[in-house]
């Protein structure tokens, strides 16, 4: 049995290059005692993947070059040596861009529902939807009835951010690059209003649609999003520092100039690293899972197919391409 796996060839300068990538197979090994390997199925194309190519360390150690490109992904056993887990079980974790995995079982987990698609395990009932729920209700402290700003709403944290706080009664404002998202977002997903940064000037439509200010303000963006945003911040306002898209290819980063906004409005800023709430995480799952059956959210996948496209699939993140929930088939 041949495993199929993309290894990170050399450190990205600037926008991702296909040689930054090298596509190699090798035969699965034999299994220990304890150990089972997993058919992967899907892999998760999550913009943090950016910065884990970067050498040092975060909040989590960069990538080695020559190593399996670290990402999220579910599928199925298909050999086990272990009591824990049997032939046939869905399994999700960080198991890396390849088409098989070796696994001892931990931070492996059991996929006990097949209510939806195994896939959403990567983005609404995964990795992306835990940041999203703890980001929000945690770090941002929202209550019932608060002004919510989201920057890059239309992607798969931003949409299921703003229905979280629609569900607490609050009113939601997005922003996104094109005219069919914002769209969307209002449409569909249930904003109050959405502004294209493209097309129109993201501080003065902050303040048309954020009359008496922005009391969350849940950042994706990162650059002069940031500062339009810390622009309009109501009084004890909550910033949450979830990513920053806009600066992970740039050779300089863009600092934020109106920091200083923290202070007049007696706010805060705060970063959300999802790991450190895994121990709750599956209470979130849970709520996450009643809303979805009860149709309070809606959720949007974009899959694209095959394992030798990976470099220009994660492209697709940073350019605005994909439409949802950026998954890789495989």
């Amino acid at each position: 049995m041949t495993n199929q796996q993309i290894r990170l060839a050399k450190r990205p300068s600037g926008m991702l290059a296909d040689d930054d990538f090298a596509l190699t197979e090798e035969a699965v090994p034999a299994l220990s005692d304890g150990q089972f390997l997993i058919q992967n199925e899907f892999v998760s194309l999550d913009p943090a993947m950016r910065g884990w190519m970067n050498e040092g360390t975060t909040y989590i150690r960069g990538v080695e070059l020559g190593a399996v490109m670290r990402a999220f992904a579910v599928g199925k056993v298909i050999q086990s040596n272990h009591p824990d887990f049997t032939i046939g079980q869905y399994v999700s974790g960080l198991t890396g861009v390849q088409t098989h995995a070796v696994s001892n079982g931990a931070g492996i987990e059991k996929i006990r529902s097949q209510d939806v698609p195994p896939s959403w395990y990567l983005g609404v009932l995964g990795m992306p939807g835990m940041t999203a729920y703890f980001g929000l209700l945690d770090k941002g402290a929202l209550q019932d009835g608060e002004t919510v700003f989201v920057s890059g709403a239309a992607g798969m944290i931003g949409t299921l951010v703003g229905q979280i706080a629609k569900i607490k009664g609050c009113r939601v404002v997005g922003s996104a690059g094109s005219d069919e998202k914002c769209a969307y977002l209002v449409n569909e997903i249930g904003f109050d209003a959405a502004i294209n940064y493209n097309t129109e000037s993201l501080p003065d439509a902050l303040k048309t649609h954020c009359p008496t200010g922005i009391d969350v303000f849940f950042d994706n963006v990162g650059g002069p999003t940031l500062d339009a945003g810390l622009a309009n911040l109501a009084r004890g306002a909550r910033v949450v520092i979830c990513g920053a898209i806009s600066q992970y290819n740039a050779s300089d980063m863009y600092g934020p100039k109106n920091y200083m906004k923290i202070v007049s409005a007696r706010g805060s800023m705060t970063g959300i690293i999802v790991f450190d709430f895994l121990a709750e995480y599956p209470e979130a799952v849970r709520q996450l899972s009643e809303w979805l059956k009860a149709g309070k959210i809606k959720y949007r996948e974009h899959v694209e197919t095959g394992i030798e496209r990976f470099p220009h699939v994660l492209r697709m993140l940073y350019t605005g391409e994909n439409f949802g929930k950026l998954v890789l088939k495989l």
